[in-house]
C-alpha cells in the first residue's frame, strides 16, 4: 500500500516504547489518560512487539457524549480494557503490510477489518491518519475514530 495521504503528526522516537512515545504526543493525552486508567501501562511498556490503533483526542470526543467520562469510572475497567485492547493487535503490522478486507485479530480477541480505498487505510470504521510511527516495542497507526469491539 502506498503511503498517500497519510502523514506522520508524530516525531519518530525508536528510542522510546509505546506508552511513552503516546504520553510525548498532545493529541493523544486522552488516549494515555484511559491507558494509566485501565492499569494497562505496564503491558504497553513489555516486550511486544505490538502494533496500536491509537486514537486521537479528537476521535474520543466523537463518542457519544459522556462516554469516556463513563468508560474512566473504576466500576467501568472491564469494559475499558475491552475498548482499549482492541485497539491492539500482536505483533508488527506496517501500513505496507496492510490489504484489503484483511482481518487480523486484536488483543481483546475480537478481529478488526481493513480497508483500502483511494489511497487510504480503515479500520472498521477509522481512517488512518498517520502511519508506521516506530516505539522500542512495536509500531503506532494514529486513527481518527474509536473503534468498539462487537
Amino acid at each position: 500500500m502506498a503511503n498517500d495521504g497519510i502523514d506522520k503528526p508524530v516525531k519518530e522516537k525508536p528510542d522510546m516504547d509505546i506508552v511513552d512515545l503516546a504520553a510525548s504526543t498532545d493529541f493523544l493525552s486522552t488516549l494515555v489518560a484511559a491507558v494509566k486508567a485501565g492499569d494497562l501501562v505496564d503491558v504497553l511498556k513489555g516486550d511486544g512487539p505490538f502494533t496500536v490503533f491509537a486514537p486521537t483526542n479528537e476521535a474520543f470526543a466523537k463518542l457519544p457524549a459522556g462516554t469516556v467520562e463513563s468508560l474512566l469510572k473504576p466500576e467501568n475497567k472491564d469494559k475499558l480494557i475491552a475498548v482499549l485492547t482492541y485497539h491492539v493487535v500482536p505483533g508488527i503490522v506496517k501500513s505496507t503490510d496492510l490489504k484489503d478486507g484483511q482481518k487480523a485479530k486484536t488483543v481483546q480477541g475480537q478481529e478488526i477489518t481493513v480497508s483500502l480505498s483511494g489511497g487510504k487505510a480503515m479500520i472498521d470504521n477509522a481512517t488512518v491518519t498517520a502511519a508506521d510511527i516506530e516505539a522500542t516495542n512495536g509500531i503506532v497507526h494514529v486513527i481518527d475514530s474509536v473503534i468498539l469491539p462487537k
